[in-house]
C-alpha cells in the first residue's frame, strides 16, 4: 500500500472487510495458525507446513533493545531457512523499524512480530504511539545533507524489489508498521 508524498496512510478496515484469514491471500492478513492451509511448495524457500509466528514484547523500548530484537528476528528467520535476500532485507526493516520506535514512540511498549504463511513472509512493528508516519514517496526530493528521513523509504523500496509492500496501520494497540514479502 503505497500512499502519495506526505499523506498519512489510515487503512483502518471494520472487522467485517476482512475475508476469512485462512484463505486470504492479503499479506496483511495473518492466517489463524489453527485454520492455515498450507501452501504450494516454493521453489526458493522451503514452505511452511503451518503459520509459523514469533512474537517479542519489549516493554521499554530503548536503542538498547534494537540489537537484541535484531538478533532474534535473525534467529527465527535462520531457523525457518529463509533465503538470505529475503532475511536480509526483514533484518533491516526490523532494525530501522524497531529504531523508530525507540526515537519516535515516546510511550508504552513494543511489539515485534514476524509470521510465515499463506506464502507471506509478515514483519510488524507496533507501538502505543497515536501518530503515525508518513510514508515516503520514491520520487520525493530528499535532502542531500540531511542524515534522518531515509529509513523508510529504504525499507519500502527493498520490500518492492522483492514484489512486497510497506504500509502503515491503526490498530487496537497503537500503530503498526508492516513490511510483507512473497516467500514463494
Amino acid at each position: 500500500m503505497l500512499t502519495t508524498p506526505g499523506s498519512p496512510v489510515h487503512p483502518v478496515r471494520a472487522a467485517s472487510a476482512f475475508p476469512d484469514p485462512s484463505v486470504s491471500t492479503d499479506p496483511f492478513v495473518s492466517p489463524r495458525p489453527s485454520e492455515a492451509v498450507a501452501p504450494a511448495p516454493a521453489p526458493a524457500a522451503p514452505a511452511p507446513c503451518a503459520v509459523r509466528s514469533f512474537v517479542h514484547w519489549v516493554s521499554d523500548p530503548v536503542a538498547a533493545h534494537v540489537p537484541r530484537v535484531r538478533a532474534r528476528v535473525r534467529a527465527a528467520l535462520e531457523s525457518w531457512q529463509v533465503p538470505c535476500g529475503m532475511a536480509d532485507v526483514l533484518l533491516l526493516a526490523v532494525t530501522e523499524l524497531a529504531g523508530n520506535v525507540v526515537r519516535h514512540a515516546g510511550c508504552g511498549r513494543m511489539r515485534v512480530r514476524l509470521t510465515w504463511g499463506g506464502g507471506w513472509l509478515r514483519l510488524e512493528v507496533a507501538d502505543q504511539g497515536a501518530a503515525l508516519p508518513y510514508l515516503p514517496s520514491p520520487r520525493a526530493e530528499v535532502d542531500g545533507d540531511s542524515e534522518r528521513g531515509r529509513g523508510l523509504l529504504i525499507v519500502q523500496l527493498l520490500a518492492a524489489e522483492l514484489g512486497g509492500q510497506l504500509a502503515v496501520v491503526a490498530d487496537e494497540f497503537g500503530k503498526s508498521v508492516r513490511v510483507c514479502i512473497p516467500s514463494a
